[in-house]
């Protein structure tokens, strides 16, 4: 699949406004992302290109239509998760569909030159940034080591927008963590306090970093 195909494209015609081709269930996840993105528009409602969202979203569930959670949720609505996120920090567009489409070259058949055609450059280099921090990974409980994987990815992700992404990723990760194993929730969250949050504090995202601590410690400490 080189484009998104022809029912989807008609679905997102005119954004949140048609959508036959779409299930409830997805239309009702782009409404409820379109709800959040106006919330925090700030009273300029051509901040967000709307139907460029509605068209990665649409890619989105093409690509990740077979696939679920852990939770046994549809795996779109983590993507969709993630770009309310992204949406609450006033993201601009390119972010925002970054977002829905990080997952689709990691973990579906979609490629970047697809992205790259369909979305364009710098769509293309936001979702191939995500794509290559998911790639490393950290397994150390020194601090300096943390240090180290923390500047490792400030420098790997030229574009902070990329940052934000992992970030919003990370943290709809962890509100959704009980669906894991709990070994594995466990060293999730003990990753989120060495790494996540300290970035996120860092890039000065408050309200961030404090919801990553307080989701890890309910699960290390509860």
């Amino acid at each position: 699949m080189t484009k998104t195909s022809n029912a989807r494209r008609t679905a997102v015609d005119g954004a949140a406004t048609a959508t036959p081709e779409l299930s409830p269930d997805e239309r009702s996840l782009l409404e409820d992302l379109f709800a959040v993105i106006a919330e925090h528009a700030d009273g300029l409602p051509d901040l967000v290109d709307r139907e460029a969202v509605a068209r990665a979203f649409a890619f989105a569930c093409d690509h990740h239509a077979d696939q679920r959670r852990r939770s046994g949720e549809h795996f779109i609505t983590h993507p969709v998760g993630v770009a309310k996120i992204c949406a609450g920090m006033r993201s601009d567009t390119p972010t925002l569909c970054a977002a829905l489409l990080h997952d689709t070259v990691e973990d579906t058949s979609a490629s970047l030159d697809e992205v790259r055609a369909e979305f364009g450059e710098e769509v293309a280099t936001l979702v191939d940034g995500v794509t290559k921090l998911a790639g490393i990974t950290f397994q150390s409980n020194d601090d300096r080591q943390a240090e180290n994987y923390r500047k490792m990815m400030l420098a790997m992700a030229a574009d902070l927008r990329v940052i934000l992404v992992k970030l919003a990723d990370r943290l709809h990760n962890m509100r959704t963590v009980g669906a894991l194993p709990k070994e594995k929730q466990k060293e999730k969250s003990k990753e989120t306090l060495d790494i996540f949050a300290p970035l996120a504090h860092r890039l000065g995202i408050h309200a961030i970093k404090w919801e990553l601590e307080d989701l890890a410690f309910q699960t290390l400490h509860p």
